[in-house]
């Protein structure tokens, strides 16, 4: 007889039940969804890269009055972030998802009536709201519906589905854009998760160890461990052992205390940065290369092999440091993401556009193969007791660095064209890079990527 079968009784540790059983085609499918979240999260998100220059030239208005446009979604993504681990643990993972992917969705189609900037501002400000909160709580559910043995390859897998939706995203509106112009844009773009979230309202479970934190749900959590494959009796208590070991805090001081201060601050740095870099590109890649003379198809190609670049990268970095440990693939990351931008300024935008978007494929790949792992950097940096604390508060910080992107990058673009671009990305990465080389605490060789105890940083 399978023992899975036999239904269990007394009192189960569910935390074990889910680290150390086998993983079920349902907990898969699951896994799939969330995954999903996150694609449609990077999708929309990345919309309005392709979609400012159409509205630059619409209402006739200089990049720079267009930033604080930018800048609303990234304040509403810091928001959202910050927000949606209270939101989860208050309502549940569950409606968490939903949540955050129909306020986007919905926020995004809507951009399709606005009639001017502010209301662009207005719109992208709450699509933010949902923009940011996909992220951390599908996230979450990855890690609570997979076993300890799988939980870093998935929640990797997970991250990486932001340049992933923006890669399909550059390819969407190379076919939308021409046929249906930026307004057919946003409403086509917000009507998928959309319908996604309509799907994930009948077809996602809630997370199994939320569940084991509120007793009067306890039958719910045994019907959905008995779908997946681990058969309960009806008067099993649940406990969740090591949860409630890595939740115990130490305050946000603990950051700078025992010799953390100098990883604590190195850390922000390299965010910040790197978050610069990043958001540069998914902001204002497109426009800049429009602003060179390059056709509307040719600027967006741009984008999407960047984003091309920067899922292969993440996948091949964190491969790379389960092997030789952080310090050295994300310094020589930083190196080449700064590397390829500088050698960029050689070219002849003009003459040269294969080999240019070609050497945006290679930025991406080096800058998000950084901002994908650093992570599991702050995830082995710090202790259990301010994991969560440390990896918020460095992603938090470089939120700051997003938003400063959306006024950088109209500045650069509108004072110095490519050229002045180019050196912002490059610039930005050297100092990431720098930044990464104080760090004293880096993975060493052949440690696990993301341990079980740190997926509540990941998820932070």
């Amino acid at each position: 007889m399978n023992p899975q079968a036999i239904p269990f009784k007394g009192n189960a540790d569910i935390g074990r039940l889910l680290d150390d059983g086998v993983y079920t085609t349902m907990q898969k499918v699951v896994v799939f969804l969330a995954a999903l979240s996150i694609v449609m999260d990077g999708f929309d998100g990345q919309l309005i890269g392709f979609a400012i220059p159409l509205m630059i030239k619409e209402w006739n208005i200089t990049r720079s009055a267009f930033a604080p446009a930018v800048a609303a979604g990234l304040i509403g993504m810091g928001i959202g972030s910050a927000c949606a681990g209270l939101f989860a643990d208050r309502f549940g993972r569950r409606m968490a998802v939903i949540s955050s992917v129909f306020v986007f969705g919905t926020a995004t189609c809507a951009i399709g009536l606005a009639p001017d900037v502010l209301t662009v501002a207005t719109l992208r400000f709450v699509a933010g709201l949902g923009i940011g909160g996909a992220l951390p709580s599908s996230t979450t559910v990855t890690a609570e519906f997979t076993p300890a043995r799988r939980r870093t390859l998935a929640v990797t897998a997970t991250i990486v589905c932001v340049p992933l939706g923006g890669m399909l995203a550059g390819l969407f509106a190379g076919e939308i854009l021409p046929a249906f112009g930026w307004r057919g844009l946003f409403f086509f773009g917000g009507t998928f998760p959309i319908v996604l979230a309509t799907i994930l309202l009948f077809t996602l479970p809630e997370s199994p160890r939320f569940l084991a934190r509120h007793p009067a749900r306890w039958d719910e959590l045994g019907k959905l461990l008995g779908r997946m494959g681990r058969p309960m009796a009806a008067n099993v208590s649940y406990t969740d052992m090591a949860e409630q070991v890595v939740e115990k805090r130490a305050g946000f001081g603990a950051l700078f205390s025992d010799g953390l201060a100098r990883d604590t601050l190195a850390t922000w740095a390299a965010f910040f940065m790197c978050l610069t870099a990043v958001y540069s590109a998914f902001s204002w890649l497109p426009t800049m290369l429009a602003s060179e003379g390059l056709s509307m198809a040719v600027a967006g190609s741009g984008l999407t092999a960047y984003n091309l670049g920067g899922v292969i990268g993440a996948l091949v970095c964190a491969v790379a440091i389960t092997r030789f440990g952080s310090r050295w693939p994300l310094v020589l990351c930083c190196a080449g993401a700064a590397a390829s931008a500088f050698a960029m300024q050689t070219l002849n935008v003009g003459r040269d556009t294969n080999l240019l978007i070609f050497g945006f494929g290679v930025h991406g790949m080096f800058v998000n193969a950084v901002q994908s792992t650093m992570y599991a950097l702050c995830a082995f940096m710090y202790p259990t007791s301010v994991r969560a604390t440390g990896t918020a508060s460095a992603l938090a910080f470089g939120r700051l660095g997003a938003i400063l992107s959306a006024f950088a990058g109209a500045a650069v673009i509108t004072a110095g064209g490519a050229m002045a671009y180019l050196a912002l990305l490059g610039t930005a990465m050297v100092f990431a890079m720098l930044a990464l080389l104080v760090v004293r605490r880096h993975i060493p060789k052949r440690e696990v990527l993301l341990k079980p105890s740190s997926v509540a940083a990941v998820t932070s």
